[in-house]
């Protein structure tokens, strides 16, 4: 990691876990993967604590002269003003206190989808996995365009991505709470199920590792079997093993995934593409390759003819989130906004 480039302090903070990098903002691919450390949420009183103990494990590291002195952490729940609140773990991030902890003259607190929308900008080759066959165009500054981004894990996030005269604007949002809408009559058996259980029922719901388990138990619950306590990984192994109901409970859950990106595009215009992100894109890549995914994108009425030149595009890069904040670093810097 040695070199003349100004360092960045990145940081991507979820309910289990903290990744840590640095970005080099002079280089053409900033992030340092060789620096990528990740450590568990619990084993630090605060925020502020687990970035510390990340430089103190790099501190053997040769860095530039001049040291750290900023950041981008992006963290999994929305961000208000200068305060954040992590979803699933009690920390409470005030950015005026982690950049005073650190010393940093400068920290941008950013929400972890508007990190991965970022992550478009420098997503490339490799990185990258069609699912149709619909092309998408090499990412161009110059050219104003509209993407979105959709990602399940442990929750469902959704963003978007718009680029404007040469730079690249997030939009954050909490599209994965939007209400889920059946397309098929076996899918509102399921709804009236989870409705019985949750009351309203969320697209988050059903497209997330525990969605999976939903979509498996209300299954279960129609042929009339009790499947006892399960795991996403449970249903996707049974279903590599010829499992007929885990088998279905995967197909539909790509279905509404797909019917669910589609929407995606219609609501936010990202005629350009949908990046699909999150942990279980990649594992579950086959199964959305091979499935309804790609049909239930493309049909929308009257505007099925459009959606079928609408790529999508599966993220299979390991750190997304971390790259989307090297990114968004890289930019601040090229532009930085008047107040900084």
């Amino acid at each position: 990691m040695s070199g003349a480039g100004e360092r960045v302090l990145l940081a991507d903070i979820g309910g289990t876990n903290a990744r840590f990098a640095l970005a080099d903002i002079d280089a053409a691919d900033p992030l340092l993967a060789e620096s990528v450390r990740e450590f568990a949420v619990a084993d630090f009183p605060s925020l502020g604590d687990a970035a510390q103990h990340y430089l103190d494990t790099i501190a053997p590291t040769p860095l530039d002269d001049g040291g750290i002195r900023r950041g981008v952490f992006a963290v999994a729940g929305r961000v208000d003003g200068d305060e954040a609140r992590i979803t699933n773990h009690p920390w409470v991030i005030s950015k005026r206190r982690v950049q005073s902890a650190l010393g940093f003259d400068d920290l941008q607190l950013i929400n972890d989808f508007a990190a991965q929308a970022m992550a478009i900008v420098l997503l490339r080759g490799d990185a990258l996995v069609a699912i149709g066959g619909a092309r998408a165009a090499a990412f161009d500054p110059r050219v104003d365009r509209n993407y979105a981004v959709i990602g399940p894990g442990t929750g469902l996030g959704v963003g978007a991505l718009m680029v404007r005269d040469g730079r690249a604007y997030p939009i954050e949002t909490e599209g994965g709470h939007v209400s889920f809408p059946p397309g098929t009559p076996e899918e509102i058996e399921i709804l009236q199920r989870l409705s019985a259980q949750f009351g309203r029922v969320s697209n988050e719901r059903l497209i997330c590792g525990p969605g999976l388990v939903n979509i498996h138990r209300a299954l279960s619950e129609i042929a009339g079997v009790d499947p006892g306590p399960m795991k996403p990984k449970d249903i996707t192994e049974r279903a590599a093993q010829g499992d007929p109901i885990s088998m279905r409970s995967v197909d539909v859950f790509c279905a509404v995934f797909g019917a669910i990106a589609g929407d995606l595009v219609l609501t936010t215009g990202a005629w350009d593409g949908v990046y699909l992100t999150g942990g279980l894109v990649p594992r579950m890549l086959p199964a959305l390759q091979h499935s309804g995914f790609r049909q239930r994108f493309e049909h929308k009425g009257r505007f099925s003819s459009n959606m079928a030149a609408v790529p999508t595009l599966a993220v299979v890069h390991p750190q997304p989130g971390l790259l989307g904040a090297a990114a968004l670093a890289l930019q601040h810097r090229a532009a930085p906004p008047s107040d900084a």
